[in-house]
């Protein structure tokens, strides 16, 4: 079942963003509530406790990642899925897919053409490649920060 997040899965999406941290950036109870007042779309995956959730932004957003900000400076409308964790244990159900359909069909709802993302690729992250492909994303740049570098992808909806 998706539905919008709310304070109460504030606790275990805290803990599926710090098991998977290597791959986003450190998130604590008080960035999770201002990226929550700031999202256009942020639900879960869920039965009684989330076990997948999906934070994504409009342009406009108040949010202060670099990633964010490079598809703010180059396109008018837009949805940046920000990040998407399915907790280990649910892997393999189809909770990612579920919620990319369903930020899709949200993209559409209002309008908006485009959806952006990033994904490592260096140190590369082939899981994540193949499942953007599979919703069409295609690379329309890159960013480099120390030893890791992401590939910046759109998709129409």
């Amino acid at each position: 079942m998706i539905r919008d997040a709310g304070a109460a899965d504030f606790p275990a999406i805290l803990a599926l963003n710090a098991a998977s941290e290597h791959f986003l950036s450190r998130m604590d109870a008080a960035r999770l509530a201002h990226l929550h007042a700031q999202a256009a779309y942020h639900r879960v995956e869920a039965g009684a406790e989330a076990a997948a959730f999906l934070l994504a932004f409009r342009e406009g957003a108040d949010y202060d990642s670099p990633n964010y900000g490079w598809f703010k400076a180059r396109y008018p409308s837009f949805v940046y899925i920000d990040r998407v964790v399915v907790d280990t244990a649910h892997r393999g159900k189809g909770f990612g897919t579920a919620l990319y359909a369903d930020v899709f069909a949200f993209a559409a709802s209002q309008g908006v053409a485009m959806v952006t993302c990033e994904f490592d690729v260096e140190p590369p992250n082939e899981v994540s490649r193949r499942f953007h492909a599979r919703f069409g994303f295609r690379e329309v740049g890159t960013h480099r920060y120390g030893k890791k570098r992401v590939s910046l992808q759109e998709a129409r909806t």
